[in-house]
């Protein structure tokens, strides 16, 4: 049976945020090419979006008590669960019961908000828009709100920051669902990137920008086709032709990042699709990842995401078989 995603849709609904889910989960197959989720929409009544235009969608809240993942989609600025903390108590209920018979519970952007008015973010790690912060901060004090990051995974409960980070998010969990392959598969059909870089920090307004052809882009590039090889700092700031402080300060400003941060995060990803797509040996992974041994492997993959390397590939050897 194909995995239920049901996307609860509000009003003021961010019409972007609405459509993700759709795409991404639809473009979810498997080898032979069938569809991995089955994607509704649903609604307590018609809404209006924040573009302009009415929604009927085909279901009611009872969709949700079918769903396998629930997901709420970002309201726009002047709706009640980001102006004064207030959410529908019918759509609370709807939320609290479909978290509490185990479906997995999912917001992307403001949709944090319609979680956190549910008590579903209590005590949690959570993202959403860093334009948000103020306003979130003052409404849910309760939530471990992270304003930097692209996504929050706390295990049951996954949230994101604005608008793209929804497919980030939606790609995340299908990679964590089927595996890399599919994840990548699922994004070539949506024309994205399989993983983006750094978090939010990025993105956020600054009084003066960074300037045109000087950045760090070619020089990440260059540091992808040799994650089994020893890289220095003073070798990245090298290619880039840039001093060690101006090369770090610019990347941090790109990526949000540290080049450190960075280069460990893209050596653990390398080394998950090694374990995913390969018969090698952990320590073989480990330095093609140029993780440097098995030991150390285990370490950063167990920081990530909890697991060791031998459970993390029969988890994923499991799924897509």
């Amino acid at each position: 049976m194909r995995h239920r995603v049901t996307v609860l849709a509000l009003d003021n609904a961010v019409t972007f945020d609405l459509g993700v889910p759709g795409q991404v989960f639809s473009s979810a197959r498997d080898e032979d090419g069938q569809n991995l989720y089955a994607v509704r929409v649903c609604s307590p009544h018609p809404i209006r979006t924040t573009a302009g235009f009415t929604v009927t969608t085909d279901y009611g809240l009872e969709a949700l008590e079918t769903a396998d993942t629930v997901l709420v989609p970002g309201v726009g600025r002047d709706s009640d669960p980001v102006r004064n903390g207030f959410v529908q108590p019918e759509v609370v209920r709807a939320l609290r019961a479909a978290y509490t018979r185990n479906a997995r519970i999912v917001s992307v952007c403001t949709g944090a908000s319609v979680l956190a008015a549910a008590g579903l973010l209590d005590d949690r790690p959570a993202a959403s828009h860093w334009a948000y912060a103020d306003q979130l901060r003052t409404h849910y004090p309760q939530v471990k709100w992270d304003f930097d990051a692209l996504f929050r995974d706390d295990g049951d409960v996954l949230t994101s920051a604005g608008v793209a980070a929804g497919i980030d998010l939606c790609l995340h969990i299908v990679r964590g669902d089927h595996g890399s392959r599919v994840a990548n598969r699922a994004a070539r059909s949506c024309v994205v990137p399989s993983v983006r870089d750094g978090g939010q920090a990025q993105f956020i307004e600054r009084p003066v920008p960074v300037t045109a052809g000087a950045g760090t882009a070619a020089t990440r590039e260059w540091t992808l086709d040799r994650l089994g090889e020893p890289v220095t700092l003073e070798e990245l700031a090298a290619h880039a032709r840039m001093s060690v402080r101006t090369f770090t300060r610019r990347f941090r400003s790109e990526t949000g990042l540290s080049p450190a941060r960075w280069l460990l995060q893209q050596r653990v990803a390398h080394a998950r699709l090694l374990l995913e797509s390969t018969d090698l040996a952990v320590d073989v992974v480990a330095r093609r990842a140029g993780l440097g041994s098995a030991s150390a492997l285990r370490q950063h993959l167990h920081s990530t995401i909890g697991v060791s390397p031998s459970a993390y590939r029969r988890t994923f050897r499991l799924s897509t078989t």
